[in-house]
Order: C-alpha cells, then structure tokens, then sequence
C-alpha cells in the first residue's frame, strides 16, 4: 500500500490522523513539512494547497487534506 501522509511535528490534526493509521495498522510514509506555510511547496504541489495534514493514497489515486475527510475516507477505504 503507497500511503504518504504529509504532517507537521505537534499538529494535533496530523497526530489524530497518524494515531488512527497506526490503530488500525496502516503503514504509511511520513513527509514532515516546514512550519511556515510558506516553505510548504511540497504539500503545495501535491494538493494544491499549503495545509496538513494531507494524506496521499498512490494506489487509489487519492490526495485530501482536512484531518475529518481524511479519517472518514481511512474508516471507509482503508480499515
């Protein structure tokens, strides 16, 4: 499975989501990101956006951000 998530150190919406992959034993790729939105040209080219976290599912041709969608789709597609 080719999950990446793309996260910043003590952002609890990065660590909610984190925590629940890991609860349900999803391995996944970390990308840890500046902490100025402004140096997030990673996250920026593959979501379109500067916020995290965003989870990107390779095999499934899936990027989402916001943590809510991203655990509902985890619930749904990957648990």
């Amino acid at each position: 499975m080719a999950i990446t998530l793309y996260q910043l150190e003590g952002c609890p919406y990065c660590e909610k989501v984190a925590d629940r992959l890991d609860e349900i034993g999803i391995g996944y790729e970390t990308v840890w990101t500046d902490a100025l939105h402004a140096d997030r040209n990673e996250v920026k080219r593959v979501s379109g956006q500067r916020g995290v976290p965003v989870l990107v599912d390779e095999d499934r041709g899936v990027t989402m951000s916001e943590s809510d969608n991203i655990l509902e789709y985890v619930e749904r597609t990957l648990a």
